[in-house]
């Protein structure tokens, strides 16, 4: 059954592209909104993400791999 529109609330999580050490890529890496900006702007996005590496890698054997870049989907490029 389809949605009525409106019923996806926005800006509730900012989407990163995260590199990796082995230049392995995720895109469209969700974060939560409430978590980013003020004075540590897009860093704390960091912290979720390296989280939820360590939770999947817990549950698939695997070592978490290290994040080299971290970059805002849509966001410009300085």
């Amino acid at each position: 059954m389809a949605k009525k529109p409106g019923t996806n609330p926005k800006g509730e999580f900012a989407f990163f592209n995260v590199v990796y050490e082995d230049g392995s890529q995720r895109s469209n890496r969700r974060v939560p909104a409430e978590l980013l900006g003020g004075l540590d702007g897009d860093e704390p996005a960091r912290g979720f993400i390296m989280e939820q590496d360590r939770e999947i890698a817990e549950k698939s054997g695997r070592p978490a791999l290290e994040i080299k870049s971290l970059d805002r989907v849509g966001a410009k490029k300085k």
